[in-house]
Formats: C-alpha cells, sequence, structure tokens
C-alpha cells in the first residue's frame, strides 16, 4: 500500500517513459548520480576541479554515463529486461554502498569473498545507512520498473530500436572523447585504477570473471588431485627430537600496529618479554583471507597462484601428512579456505568446542585440549594450525573480551565512517593487545613440552587493514592498488631452547623480504623435509646448523626467494 501511494504521488511530477529505451536511459541516469559518487570523487582527486579541468570532467561523466547506457541496453532485452534491470538498480545500490563507506572495489575477489561470507560476518555488515540505501535506492526503484517498464515490441521493431539507440551513444561517446584523445589516452594508461569505481559497470564485468573462475573451480573440485613435492625424504641427522610447532594464521593484522615492531603504544607487552623473532619485511599473497590462506599454504607463489589450480594440488600440510607428521587444524574464523579438507579440522567458532565464547568465541579457547590431542599421539611429529578470528572488521571492539579495552573510547559503530580515526585506531589496538595476549599463551603451552619435542610457534597474518588512510577501510582492495597498509603483515617466531633453528640465527636474518610465498619451504625446512622444490631453503638451513656467517646465509636465502 505505501509503495502503490508513493507511486501515485511520484507519477504526478514524473512522466513515466513510454519505451523500453527511454526506461534504460532514465535508470542509467539514475545510477550514475546516485550510485557513483566514489567515482566521482576519485575522478576529482585525479583531475581538481577546476576551469582548465572542467571540460574534460564533464567528458568523463557523459563517457561513464554513455557506456553504462550502452551495457544496460545491451542486457536488458525482452521478456526479461525489467528484472534484469531491477536486479540492475539492486546491485548498484549495495555497490555504491561499500564503496562510498569503505572505498573498496567491487572486483571479482570482493565477490569471491561475498560468496562466503557466512551469517555472522553478514551481520556484521549490516548497517541502518546500508539498509536506507538499499530500500530508497534500489528496491523502490527496482518496484517501480517492475510495476511500469513496458512490454517488448516485436523483435523486429525492438531490434531496430536498439540499434539506434546503440549507434547513437556510440557517436555520442565518440564525439565527447574525440577533442580530449591525449587526455583520454593519459587517463587510460595511468588511472586504471578509477575505473574500477565505475558502478555498475566494473561490476559487471567482474561477475562474468567471476562466473568464469567458478567454472573453472567446480571443474578443479571434481579434479584428481595433483601429488607434488614427490621425491621429498626425512633427514633424521639434524636432530633426535619430533618436531612440535604451532603456526598460528592471524586475522587481518598490521605489522605497523606492533609495538614489537616500533609502534609507539604498547600493544604487545607479552610478546617483548617472550624472546621472540619479528620478521621487518614481509608481505602478504593477497588482500584477502580468500586468497591469501590457500596461498600461503601452497606451493605457486604470489605470480602464480589462483583457486582452481590451487585446488588440483597438494598444499603443504597435505605433504607433511602423507610423510607421516600428525597435522590438526583448528579454526575460530570461517573456515580453512580449502587448505585443511584432508587433514583433522575442527571448529572453534561454537560452544560445542570452545570454551570460551562470551558470546564471541575466543582465539584463547583453541588451546583447551590441545595437550590430551599430543599426548595420543605417542611421540609423533605434530603440526598444529590455529586460525584466528584476530582483528575482524569492521567490529573490532567484539574481537575482544573488555579486560582488554586499554585504549579508549573505542568505536563501536558498523559505519567506521561515523567514527574518529582515534577511535577506529583505539578498538583496533586492543583487538592487537588480545592477539597479543593469545600469542602468549601459545608460548606458555609450548614450553612445558621443551624437553621432548622441537617447539617452536610461527604467527603470519593473512593480510592487513586500512583505517581510513586514503579514504579506504577494512581490505580486500586489487593488489595493484592495495595500500602497504593491506600488505605488509607481522611474521613472529619463537623457537624456545631449539637446536634445530637458534633464535639467535633467526634474529639474525630479521630484516630479510620475506613474503607467504616463504611458508611452504619454511615448514618442509622445519620438519628436515628435502626436496627439490625446496633446495635454496635446505642449503639455507645446512649454513644455519653449521653456524655459518649471517652474509652466506642471507646469499642462499636470497637466491631461493628470486628463484
Amino acid at each position: 500500500m505505501f509503495l502503490e501511494n508513493l507511486k501515485s504521488k511520484i507519477s504526478k511530477y514524473l512522466p513515466v517513459p513510454k519505451t523500453q529505451n527511454a526506461w534504460v536511459m532514465m535508470a542509467s541516469l539514475f545510477i550514475m548520480v546516485t550510485g557513483n559518487i566514489s567515482l566521482c570523487q576519485n575522478l576529482l582527486k585525479t583531475y581538481p576541479l577546476s576551469l582548465n579541468n572542467l571540460p574534460f570532467l564533464a567528458s568523463l561523466f557523459v563517457f561513464f554515463l554513455v557506456t553504462l547506457t550502452i551495457i544496460i541496453q545491451i542486457l536488458c532485452i525482452g521478456k526479461s529486461a525489467k528484472w534484469v534491470l531491477a536486479v540492475l538498480l539492486i546491485v548498484s545500490s549495495l555497490n555504491a554502498y561499500f564503496m562510498d563507506s569503505f572505498g573498496v572495489v567491487i572486483d571479482h575477489t570482493m565477490m569471491d569473498n561475498v560468496a562466503q561470507t557466512d551469517q555472522r560476518e553478514l551481520q556484521g555488515l549490516i548497517t541502518f545507512e546500508l539498509v536506507a540505501r538499499l530500500i530508497l535506492l534500489g528496491l523502490i526503484p527496482a518496484f517501480f520498473v517492475i510495476k511500469n517498464f513496458p512490454k517488448p515490441r516485436k523483435f523486429s521493431q525492438e531490434f531496430k530500436s536498439r540499434f539506434k539507440a546503440i549507434s547513437s551513444l556510440t557517436i555520442t561517446a565518440i564525439m565527447v572523447v574525440a577533442p580530449f584523445t591525449a587526455g583520454y589516452a593519459s587517463f587510460i594508461r595511468e588511472h586504471k585504477i578509477v575505473r574500477f569505481y565505475a558502478n555498475p559497470t566494473f561490476s559487471i564485468y567482474s561477475a562474468y570473471k567471476y562466473v568464469n573462475q567458478e567454472a573453472k573451480v567446480f571443474e578443479a573440485r571434481n579434479a584428481p588431485l595433483k601429488t607434488i613435492a614427490t621425491d621429498a625424504y626425512r633427514n633424521t641427522q639434524n636432530n633426535n627430537k619430533r618436531k612440535l610447532v604451532i603456526v598460528v594464521v592471524g586475522e587481518t593484522a598490521r605489522y605497523d600496529r606492533f609495538a614489537l615492531n616500533g609502534y609507539q603504544r604498547a600493544t604487545t607487552p607479552n610478546l617483548e618479554a617472550a624472546n621472540v623473532v619479528s620478521f621487518s619485511n614481509v608481505s602478504a599473497c593477497g588482500t584477502s583471507t580468500m586468497v591469501s590462506v590457500p596461498c600461503m599454504f601452497s606451493s605457486l607463489g604470489q605470480r602464480g597462484y589462483n583457486k582452481e589450480t590451487a585446488l588440483k594440488q597438494e598444499n603443504v600440510i597435505d605433504v607433511l601428512a602423507r610423510n607421516g607428521i600428525d597435522v590438526l587444524w583448528r579454526d575460530n574464523n570461517s573456515d580453512s579456505k580449502g587448505v585443511a579438507l584432508r587433514v583433522k579440522y575442527q571448529n572453534f567458532q561454537s560452544t560445542n568446542l570452545n570454551p570460551i565464547c562470551d558470546p564471541e568465541c575466543r582465539d584463547v579457547g583453541m588451546l583447551d585440549g590441545l595437550d590430551k590431542h599430543i599426548q595420543s599421539k605417542n611421540g609423533k611429529d605434530i603440526l598444529i594450525v590455529l586460525h584466528q578470528m584476530g582483528n575482524h572488521g569492521p567490529e573490532y571492539f567484539r574481537r575482544y573480551p573488555k579486560v582488554f579495552e586499554k585504549f579508549s573510547p573505542v568505536c563501536k559503530s558498523k559505519e567506521l565512517k561515523d567514527c574518529t580515526k582515534q577511535e577506529i585506531d583505539n578498538a583496533y589496538d586492543n583487538a592487537i593487545l588480545y592477539t597479543d595476549y593469545f600469542l602468549s599463551e601459545v608460548i606458555k603451552f609450548l614450553k612445558p613440552y621443551e624437553e621432548n619435542y622441537d617447539v617452536g610457534m610461527m604467527y603470519i597474518a593473512d593480510h592487513g587493514e586500512s583505517l581510513g588512510e586514503y579514504g579506504m577501510y577494512l581490505h580486500a582492495a586489487p593488489v595493484v592498488i592495495a595500500p602497504k597498509e593491506q600488505t605488509k603483515i607481522p611474521l613472529i617466531v619463537w623457537t624456545g631452547n631449539s637446536s634445530a633453528f637458534p633464535e639467535s640465527h633467526l634474529r639474525q636474518h630479521k630484516n630479510l623480504a620475506l613474503s607467504h610465498d616463504d611458508v611452504f619451504c619454511s615448514l618442509m625446512v622445519a620438519y628436515d623435509f628435502n626436496s627439490n622444490m625446496c633446495k635454496p631453503y635446505m642449503e639455507a638451513a645446512r649454513h644455519l646448523h653449521n653456524s655459518l656467517d649471517h652474509d652466506a646465509v642471507t646469499a642462499v636465502v636470497d637466491k631461493g626467494i628470486s628463484s
């Protein structure tokens, strides 16, 4: 009833288009004006408003509008036209909210993240402004389209009409570009990033790319699993002790927010007292969990990684498990993103397994029962992976118990742009403080096992986070435009009294350029496996055992990274 009344009132003041072409033109202009604020803002950053830039800016606006209209003209044909146009209106309103609020880009990776978002994560993103935009700029316009969109004419008539419209639009595009060919050449060559904000033009392209990727992924999931590192064998001469390593996969942690790494706030008091080694130059494979977690455990490296190839072959924990290492994956995040499909997996996102939920299930709960698990393995070599909730945003204040709220006031809104920078920083830093506590508990857990095992903890984040720098929030920016806040990550190692990898040796190499690409071979070396896949790393390990000088080891490791 409300929508019918609103429809009748609007009809008094706005003429209802009579043809499909006119509806498409009107809808395109509506989307351009209401859904492309981020695009316009980025255009103005690139070409500041001035008398000299004004003609080119006007040309760009018309060009993007014409391009959008042509795409919608092609997509909205026949009986399904009104439904396609309605969906585009709804999707555009959602795209606009996330781009305007968080500075994100809706590319195929972001679509993959959305597809993998669980109910808990979705609840953390739903805000009043999101709902308001969806209703006012998406659902209501979509309703009017569905109710009033004219029926298609005969195919020949509709084809002629569309052909004329698209031809006219193409000529218009040429006319607005022609006077500024040098400007467009520069724009296309040097400002590719700005085009990513065209809504929904870029997301339509991204949707095509995502569907194509998922078709390959579906095929990969049903393909035989490729065995890798088949030449791997164990070097038992290095040490007589069994290995017990805990790998903590951090979530959304920035290198520069750890006091251990020079941050001015005391966010890591426990780690600073624990004699850990914090590596200073480590980069992530991607800027989202969906990419970084499977990438870091694969042998593909950032350059060779793609989702479908990774699914077709073993990762490092598969190789270790196949060669006798007992592997356990405990997850307090969404899931392992396909890494732990063939090893023991436990979900700690509920009270079924996690004893510490208030109601948020805490990372430290993943340590519960690990003593029993280790004791049941009768002295086998053990790898345990703990996948953190960490600093998952935007509700950073939920990522830690109240007792860890050292920095205040904190942002308690899902709308980060409505909080001050200080409030966001406070909430985020408190979550880092809780990670510091959690990692110190992991170290405390491992210490009693030093007598019978070579123990070690490796903490490595999946990616970083933008906290308002350059107008960007959260993460998952395309790697080509991602700021260092999203790509530079913490890597922290504790080895206790281990003779296999003495802390003093590791500390000498803390400034080496490392990345997620090094995780595969680092774990192979940690368990004394030799393989041609990791030959340079094995040589570096032998140098460490032989106590060779710093320069020699650096040269060998650098050779491995560059190759």
